[in-house]
C-alpha cells in the first residue's frame, strides 16, 4: 500500500511536527518508527448525554472562562458519541500500535468517564494493554456531597511483550501535580508529569504525540533527551506547538 508522503509543519534534528488529522498522518508514518506514543486526545467527555458532550470546551472543562485574565482559546474534536469516540480511538490507536517498535508503549489520557472505552480500545487496537496510570490534581474541581473528580488517568499498553530489562528503571504508578495555573491549553498537562512519562521511551528514543495541542509533551521528550515527532490538527495549537519546540531546542543548545 502506498503511503501518504508527509510535509513537515516544523522540523530539525531532533523534532518533527505534522500540521494535519492524526489518522491520515499516522497512516504515513513509517511502521516501527517510534519507541513511545504519548497521546493526549480530546476526551469528547464532561458528561453523560450527548447535549452535556456537544457543550463547549469551556463549559465542560474550566471553571471559570478565564486563567491570569485571558480567555483561553478552544480546541475542535471534543464531541463525539459514545459509540463514535469508541470507533475513533480504535481507529487512531491501531495505527499507533503499527507505527510503535516492538515492546514499545502506547498510552492514552482520559478521565473517568471514557476510561472503560479507552481500555476496550486499546485492546481492540491490538496492544496488550498493561494498566492504569493516575494523576491526582489537588487543585481539582470540588462539587459538594461528592468525592471529588480530580484525577486523570494514563491507560498503557505495549506492542506485544516487553522484556523487563527494556529500561533499568521503573516509573512510578502514579502523579500528585496540580493543573499548571499559566496554562494556554484548557486541557494542558504539566510539563514536569511528561518529563516523567516520556522516560518510558529509552534514551534518545522517539517519542510520538498524536494530538499535541501547545506541545508540552514535545518539551518534555527533548528536556528527557529524547526525540519527538507530533501531530496538530489546529494551525493555531501548530504554530504554538512549534515555537514551544523551537524554545525547548535553544534552551537545550545552550550551555548551562
Amino acid at each position: 500500500m502506498t503511503r501518504t508522503v508527509l510535509t513537515s509543519y516544523y522540523a530539525s534534528d531532533r523534532a518533527r511536527l505534522f500540521l494535519g488529522d492524526a489518522r491520515t498522518v499516522l497512516a504515513g508514518l513509517d511502521t516501527g518508527s517510534v519507541d513511545a506514543v504519548i497521546a493526549d486526545p480530546p476526551y469528547s467527555s464532561g458528561g453523560m448525554v450527548r447535549g452535556d458532550r456537544t457543550a463547549s470546551v469551556h463549559t465542560k472543562y474550566v471553571n471559570n472562562d478565564s486563567i491570569s485574565g485571558q480567555t483561553l482559546p478552544a480546541f475542535i474534536g471534543d464531541t463525539r458519541d459514545q459509540r463514535g469516540y469508541a470507533f475513533w480511538s480504535t481507529l487512531w490507536l491501531t495505527e499507533a500500535a503499527r507505527i510503535t517498535r516492538p515492546g514499545g508503549v502506547v498510552a492514552v489520557f482520559t478521565d473517568w468517564r471514557q476510561l472503560p472505552t479507552v481500555t476496550d480500545a486499546v485492546q481492540a487496537a491490538g496492544l496488550v494493554w498493561r494498566g492504569v496510570v493516575a494523576w491526582c490534581k489537588p487543585n481539582g474541581r470540588r462539587v459538594p456531597g461528592r468525592f471529588a473528580n480530580n484525577t486523570e488517568y494514563l491507560v498503557w499498553g505495549t506492542h506485544g511483550p516487553r522484556p523487563l530489562d527494556t529500561l533499568p528503571y521503573a516509573l512510578n504508578g502514579h502523579y500528585v501535580l496540580n493543573t499548571p495555573r499559566n496554562r494556554v491549553h484548557i486541557t494542558e498537562k504539566p510539563v514536569e508529569l511528561l518529563r516523567e512519562l516520556v522516560r518510558i521511551a529509552p534514551p534518545d528514543g522517539t517519542v510520538l504525540d498524536p494530538f499535541t495541542g501547545s506541545g508540552s509533551t514535545g518539551v518534555a521528550a527533548l528536556a528527557e533527551g529524547r526525540r519527538f515527532v507530533g501531530v496538530e490538527i489546529d494551525p493555531h495549537w501548530a504554530a504554538a506547538t512549534a515555537g514551544q519546540l523551537s524554545h525547548a531546542e535553544d534552551q537545550a543548545a545552550t550551555p548551562a
